[in-house]
């Protein structure tokens, strides 16, 4: 469906993440988001440097609305509960996004060139998580810990959630729920090990 108004990089920008979320990574070409722009895709350099420039953005814009999201799940939330709502704003923005997440997975420590930008999503986004682990008595490197466990089994559920690698019939959100709790639930275990 071509868009005939005018264009400018944060146009350019979400219509490639739009793009992506519908179609997956492997669509995003810059020919094809011509093609969705209803432009010629040398007029796409007027916006973004590239297809390098275009997935920096891209990265940079996760960035960005994940840590909004997380911000907004954690507003006067706290403990175990508070770390669950959590979770479950995330797998919910991983569902919602799923082209934009995967493309911005890599973090910006990562990257050859860090853009600020994505830094301060990023530290946006951990600061909310840790201090919400600091609400169960978390801090330092065991917090740091429990913030990639937490990370890691959200990224795992939700992303096997939208490959369908969940056949049986059995309440996701359930077992979600179970995971996320028995997860919190350890975290002030590994400090003694």
């Amino acid at each position: 469906m071509p868009r005939k108004n005018a264009l400018d990089q944060a146009s350019v920008v979400q219509a490639a993440a739009e793009l992506i979320n519908r179609e997956g990574g492997s669509a995003l070409t810059l020919n094809r988001l011509a093609e969705e722009l209803g432009i010629q895709p040398p007029s796409l350099y007027n916006h973004i440097q590239g297809l390098a420039g275009l997935l920096r953005e891209l990265e940079i814009l996760n960035a960005q609305r994940l840590a909004e999201c997380l911000v907004e799940a954690a507003i006067g939330q706290a403990g175990p509960v508070g770390l669950l709502r959590l979770a479950q704003a995330y797998r919910e923005y991983i569902k919602k996004n799923p082209g934009l997440y995967a493309i911005g997975l890599r973090s910006s420590g990562m990257q050859s060139e860090p853009d600020s930008r994505m830094q301060d999503a990023e530290a946006r986004a951990l600061h909310v998580v840790m201090a919400l682990l600091a609400t169960l008595g978390l801090s330092g490197e065991e917090a740091l810990h429990a913030a990639r466990g937490l990370r890691s089994a959200v990224h795992g559920f939700a992303t096997l959630e939208i490959a369908g690698g969940f056949g049986l019939p059995l309440n996701l959100d359930e077992s979600f729920r179970r995971l996320i709790e028995s997860l919190i639930s350890g975290f002030g275990e590994g400090a003694s090990t």
